[in-house]
């Protein structure tokens, strides 16, 4: 293997496979994120996932390729990222009091051979009672229009919640790293 490829152009994912300690690059696979009629959350961030594998696969031979997706779960709504302010008010008014699930799903690929491993990774939001004059503080300050679920855990929306659950706190930022490491060495990649 040649190099790593992070299938992705988001700076939080980037900033998570940073602690990693292995040069890599970054490359956004662009497709459709549309969800298929009747699909499941965990098999619709994981088909995600593969489908960001696939895309970039060709452009980087002889790489291991990472691709994660990631989408929230109130009660039986999925909600993927706000993109703008009154969306981002209406998700955080429907977290408030509530618990979210997160499905983060997770695939590595190896660009040489189209061997992958593929998963989901759940986490666990309790949202404290939110009031509309601290959302709008919250969206004022941090302006998370480009996450799920309209926060930034690793900001200003920890403020937001109750209680977190769940076995890799990366994986809530979009990128679960224990899991990833145990698939990097799956793929026979040194790590300490």
């Amino acid at each position: 293997m040649n190099n790593l490829i992070l299938a992705s152009s988001s700076p939080f994912r980037k900033n998570l496979l940073e602690r990693l300690q292995k040069p890599f690059e970054c490359d956004s696979p662009d497709i459709n994120e549309s969800r298929h009629a009747g699909e499941l959350p965990e098999t619709y961030v994981k088909r995600l996932s593969l489908e960001k594998a696939r895309t970039v696969a060709p452009r980087h031979q002889n790489n291991l390729i990472i691709a994660s997706d990631q989408c929230s779960l109130l009660g039986n709504a999925i909600s993927g990222k706000p993109l703008n302010r009154q969306t981002a008010i209406k998700q955080l008014q429907k977290s408030s009091g509530q618990r979210v699930s997160f499905f983060t799903g997770l695939c590595v690929l190896n660009s040489s051979n189209g061997k992958y491993l593929l998963d989901m990774v759940p986490y666990y939001v309790d949202f404290r009672e939110l009031s509309l004059p601290e959302i709008e503080r919250y969206l004022d300050a941090e302006q998370p229009y480009n996450c799920a679920g309209s926060f930034m855990a690793e900001g200003l929306g920890i403020t937001l919640f109750k209680k977190l659950e769940g076995d890799d706190p990366s994986a809530l930022i979009g990128l679960p790293l224990i899991r990833l490491c145990e698939m990097l060495r799956e793929f026979e990649l040194k790590l300490p």
